[in-house]
């Protein structure tokens, strides 16, 4: 069979059209990337382990009621996907000081915050995906006003979910981003959670020793990127203890 025609490709993942009208096959590679691609490496079996807890933490939304685009995992790096107009915001939810904020505000990492703070960052590589509000966000139409309190919502209940699935495996989620799109069914539009849910995308760290169990392990060269990603997917039950991670690439067709 001919491959697939490629729909979009970005750093850590590549977008195939789909078998049915309206869905999209989403790939995984191990590309690992930082600081707005400046440091770049390949990780093997990064893309396996990202496939895999999206599809554990985007079925659990599912389960609770949270729209999302994933429909079914289809093999080790290959997901199916509800196609859907993506907003061009990072939504940002951060439950404690790190990363940026520390920096921006002079908090000390690892600061509780009195309550999530949400950000947006908007979606531009050539920027560097730079912090916007709220009124930037409606003075240039990116999102109404409806759309916002739709993604407030959206991103609290994620956060609500998140938090207490990593608590209970002994992880603190320290803050994540996630992508909202929009879909239509006739005339009607409703927003749903989309692109992926990850230690690519969370910052998640261990309770008792505050070892980091995400991209910042890459970032700050803190050991084993393949290392820290297992360790969060054997302590959700995603992959059984004392197994190897599939590393081998799987091609579409």
């Amino acid at each position: 069979m001919a491959r697939r025609k490629k729909i979009y490709e970005g750093k850590a993942k590549t977008l195939f059209e789909g078998p049915e009208p309206g869905t999209l096959v989403q790939y995984f590679k191990d590309d690992a990337t930082a600081f707005n691609a400046e440091k770049k490496d390949v990780i093997e079996g990064k893309g396996v382990l990202n496939n895999m807890l999206s599809e554990y933490f985007m079925t659990g939304l599912t389960n609770i009621g949270v729209p999302n685009h994933f429909i079914r995992r289809l093999n080790m790096r290959e997901q199916l996907v509800r196609a859907c107009e993506i907003i061009p915001l990072e939504i940002i939810v951060r439950n404690f000081a790190a990363g940026s904020l520390s920096k921006r505000l002079g908090i000390e990492e690892g600061t509780a915050l009195p309550r999530p703070i949400i950000e947006y960052c908007y979606k531009d590589d050539r920027l560097g995906d730079p912090l916007v509000g709220e009124e930037h966000i409606a003075a240039f139409g990116w999102a109404s006003q409806q759309d916002m309190d739709d993604i407030v919502s959206l991103a609290l209940r994620v956060n609500d979910f998140l938090s207490g699935v990593m608590y209970g495996v002994g992880i603190k989620l320290v803050d994540f981003k996630i992508e909202v799109g929009r879909v239509y069914d006739g005339d009607f539009q409703r927003l749903i959670v989309a692109d992926e849910i990850s230690p690519d995308s969370c910052r998640l760290w261990d309770v008792a020793t505050g070892q980091k169990l995400d991209k910042d392990v890459f970032r700050r060269d803190l050991g084993s990127l393949t290392d820290a990603y297992t360790e969060v997917a054997r302590r959700l039950g995603v992959m059984p203890k004392g197994s190897a991670v599939p590393i081998k690439p799987t091609l579409i067709n």
